[in-house]
């Protein structure tokens, strides 16, 4: 009987164990179903007609610009992305760059503009975003480890990427 009581034990635990590691390997993110305001989209179509830019749009409000479609898998939000990318203001003026030093982040944890738009390309792929404000940073003021303010609330995102891989 201690035996039976023994095995039944064992195989509780590891098949709760086996759950708890199922659960904890499971992708923390959800698609994003956050779509623009119309006076977000608004001011990046004007933004766009002002520099001659003709874009697609997506029915979130995002534009984009495919470049290069690649080829091979397409990310999801739970897909960890290997990419080069620069990152700028409708003034031109960069704030951020990866410099042909290529990073890795998981989707899922990235702003929803870069969600929406990279489902569009593949690895080997390049697109160009324009991101209105909600599907960026929002209201809210991005700010380095000094307190300076890196992205200022309610601004229109504009980035290239390089998606280089796909994981």
């Amino acid at each position: 009987m201690r035996k039976i009581s023994l095995y039944g034990f064992v195989l509780f635990s590891v098949i709760t164990l086996a759950s708890c590691l199922k659960k904890g390997a499971e992708c923390p993110y959800k698609e994003l179903s956050v779509k623009a305001p119309d006076n977000e989209v608004s001011a990046v179509e004007q933004y766009l007609e002002s520099k001659g830019i003709v874009a697609e749009k997506d029915a979130s409000g995002l534009y984009y610009i495919v470049e290069n479609a690649g080829t091979g898998t397409v990310a999801d939000v739970c897909s960890f992305i290997i990419v080069n990318y620069t990152g700028s203001f409708t003034n031109d003026q960069v704030f951020a760059a990866t410099d042909g030093t290529p990073v890795q982040f998981r989707l899922g944890g990235l702003i929803s503009g870069w969600q929406k738009g990279l489902k569009y390309i593949k690895p080997g792929g390049k697109i160009k975003l324009f991101i209105p404000p909600s599907m960026g940073y929002g209201q809210v003021d991005q700010t380095d480890l000094q307190g300076n303010v890196v992205i200022p609330a309610n601004s229109i995102l504009i980035y290239t990427l390089e998606l280089l891989d796909v994981q």
